[in-house]
């Protein structure tokens, strides 16, 4: 079955006082996805999603989400979407019961169903046992599950989250990639906003923006390997400054890197490599303890990206 798109950009822009916060986005993403977007603050991500929830008009460009065009339609988005803000911006005299129905009838639920998708909310971020406790008096996680709840009591089709995840402990951290991943199950759409590596690595698809600008969007798997410009290869030979200089005579071999008793290799194709190195090592009298190929990390392909300037 085809994919539908969920959300689409084109030469998506915004100019503050000249300066280029988003820079000409052109970005896809289908339904059903768990879409990250990675980069550093000041890097063009709020901005971004606060032009695709319809809040911020773009200086040029345009976009569609869930079916409607940012800038003709922003009110039929903003009843479609769900969003929570960096910041917690509920009502802190009202207890979390009165936000979930004050947010139900701001989106229109129908009074019928008001009461069940406001437990549904409570549930799914267990706020049972506080529902009559004032938002004020909340913990800052509290507060963070509350605002998701509030983003979620109309239904969403697509659920923006800016950095959700910010201040909050690691279990905490999990506890929150669980319900998105269970709203995901129920076909919730997802963009996320992080720059948390780890939580990059959890989306289905990532895009880094850099400077305002879109560097790259694809699986985190295929990410590293585009960047990073090929297959990495962990050698632990018994002499590595030898094995060093055997190996740089070897073709196919990009770039080597000594890292404590390890040479880490830079290849095209990692198979003929694993099968060239040790040969290659034994024919010169190096014993080889270890071969194997090592995955990189988001923060090894984020840090090649800054490297560059983007």
């Amino acid at each position: 079955m085809q994919e539908l798109e969920i959300i689409r950009t084109y030469d998506l822009t915004k100019r503050f006082d000249g300066l280029v916060a988003v820079d000409h986005v052109n970005l896809r993403i289908d339904e059903g996805e768990i879409f990250g977007f990675l980069g550093p603050n000041g890097s063009g991500k709020t901005t971004t999603i606060r032009m695709l929830c319809g809040l911020l008009t773009p200086t040029e460009g345009t976009a569609r989400v869930v079916g409607y065009d940012i800038i003709k339609e922003p009110e039929k988005i903003k009843q479609r979407i769900g969003y929570m803000p960096q910041r917690f911006s509920l009502y802190e005299d009202l207890t979390v019961y009165e936000n979930l129905d004050f947010f139900s009838r701001i989106y229109r639920v129908p009074i019928e169903k008001r009461s069940e998708r406001i437990e549904e909310a409570l549930k799914l971020t267990q706020l049972q046992d506080v529902q009559k406790q004032l938002a004020g008096t909340l913990s800052g996680g509290m507060k963070q599950r509350l605002a998701l709840a509030s983003a979620l009591v109309h239904e969403p089709k697509l659920l923006f989250l800016d950095e959700p995840t910010a201040g909050v402990d690691p279990p905490l951290r999990r506890t929150f990639w669980s319900y998105f991943r269970e709203l995901n199950r129920t076909g919730v759409s997802v963009f996320i906003n992080t720059h948390y590596m780890d939580e990059a690595a959890l989306c289905d698809r990532l895009g880094i923006i850099f400077n305002g600008r879109l560097i790259v969007a694809d699986t985190p798997h295929n990410m590293k390997k585009t960047i990073m410009g090929g297959e990495v290869i962990a050698v632990t030979p018994s002499d590595v400054e030898k094995a060093s200089a055997v190996l740089r005579t070897l073709e196919h071999i990009r770039k080597i890197e000594v890292k404590g008793n390890s040479v880490l290799l830079l290849v095209d194709d990692s198979a003929q490599a694993l099968s060239e190195i040790p040969v290659a090592l034994e024919r010169n009298g190096i014993r080889t303890f270890e071969v194997r190929t090592v995955e990189p990390t988001l923060e090894d392909v984020f840090m090649k990206i800054v490297s560059k300037g983007g």
